[in-house]
């Protein structure tokens, strides 16, 4: 696998699509970070990290509307990738929805949304957008 981020990504959106409750996805420790993010700013229900077999296995509860089961994350778009990487300077980083998305981060000082790096005055690579 090229890209790990992506297939994260991916197997959310799969996920979201066929409605599932909750979607395993292979760990890594970036992939942690995110998946802490989006419970952070609210876009998943819960997670819980798995210590099976030499990676680990992220189990990610997906967050439904009770009442129109409507998903909490509308979109989520990989804006870096391994052939063409997408870094940003603090002063130009982006807005997501004109503030009601979260871009987010990789710098370094870990990974962090877009506004979170704005008030450390720290750039780094965009990974994805979520809104």
């Amino acid at each position: 696998m090229t890209d790990p981020i992506a297939d994260y990504l991916t197997r959310l959106r799969n996920a979201i699509q066929a409605k599932h409750r909750v979607v395993g996805i292979p760990a890594s420790n970036l992939k942690r970070d995110i998946t802490k993010i989006l419970f952070e700013k609210g876009y998943i229900l819960n997670y819980k990290f798995v210590e099976e077999g030499p990676q680990g296995t992220i189990m990610v509860a997906l967050k439904y509307d009770p009442v129109n089961k409507v998903n909490a994350i509308k979109k989520l778009i990989r804006i870096s990738s391994p052939g063409l990487r997408r870094y940003t300077g603090y002063k130009d980083l982006p807005r997501v929805l004109n503030g009601l998305g979260i871009a987010i981060l990789s710098t370094s000082q870990g990974v962090m949304t877009d506004k979170e790096a704005r008030d450390l005055k720290v750039g780094g690579e965009v990974l994805c957008y979520v809104y």
